[in-house]
């Protein structure tokens, strides 16, 4: 088995938002995929056998940095993945200068929250409503880790 992590071009925007469907009930569109792109945020791919199994979209504001969004197709998941893409995006955004990255998740993405957690992530404070849902909205806990050595 073969894994790579790659930086993302313009074609690959497709099979992005098809994983993200895929993850998630409220999904970003192939649009809003495309407006992040133009917009420069960096997109890392990670890929197994030559097939894009996972994504993490961000963007870096001078020392300050954000995961905008982060998926792994279900079929690929419990591989370790995600933590690769965290640790890319990570040394990516360390070589850029940044010092400080941010997140936020749902309060009920228990899985998630342990991975950052692992991962050196801490809570540091929580947006009401922030996230929707069938039946109105979810908070999200706003996390954030030190890039610093």
């Amino acid at each position: 088995m073969t894994v790579e992590l790659i930086e993302a071009s313009a074609s690959d925007l497709d099979r992005v938002a098809e994983i993200d469907s895929s993850a998630f009930e409220f999904a970003w569109s192939r649009e809003q995929f495309q407006s992040s792109f133009e917009a420069g945020h960096r997109f890392v791919l990670v890929k197994e056998n030559a097939i894009i199994v996972g994504f993490a979209v961000y963007m870096q504001i001078f020392e300050q940095a954000e995961l905008l969004s982060i998926a792994i197709d279900p079929r690929y998941r419990r591989k370790g993945y995600a933590k690769m893409l965290i640790e890319q995006m990570s040394a990516n955004l360390m070589r850029g200068g940044a010092e400080q990255l941010f997140l936020e998740v749902r309060v009920s993405n228990q899985p998630a929250i342990s991975l950052y957690e692992k991962m050196g992530f801490k809570a540091i404070s929580r947006r009401k409503g922030y996230y929707p849902t069938k039946d109105g909205h979810e908070d999200a806990i706003v996390m954030q880790k030190n890039l610093l050595r």
